[in-house]
């Protein structure tokens, strides 16, 4: 797999995340994202966890996913 396709995953996956706000969700959801594969959906949560812009809080018996607030003002993936 290429750095574009993770790339552009990684960019769907900013943007339910956004939408999401301070919420979160599970990674489950993130993988059903339309056009995304499993695969692509946990790349995509790497690629941006290793840039920073995500935090992950444990909820019961799942992990939430969230962008950083830094990341929820920025429009870098609009």
């Amino acid at each position: 797999m290429d750095h574009e396709i993770i790339g552009t995953a990684a960019g769907a996956v900013w943007h339910q995340l956004n939408e999401a706000g301070n919420e979160g969700v599970t990674m489950s959801s993130l993988k059903r994202i339309d056009g995304l594969r499993a695969d692509q959906a946990a790349m995509a949560v790497g690629w941006l966890a290793r840039e920073g812009k995500l935090s992950f809080a444990s909820v019961k018996n799942t992990v939430k996913i969230s962008l950083v607030e830094a990341e929820r003002s920025c429009s870098a993936w609009v």
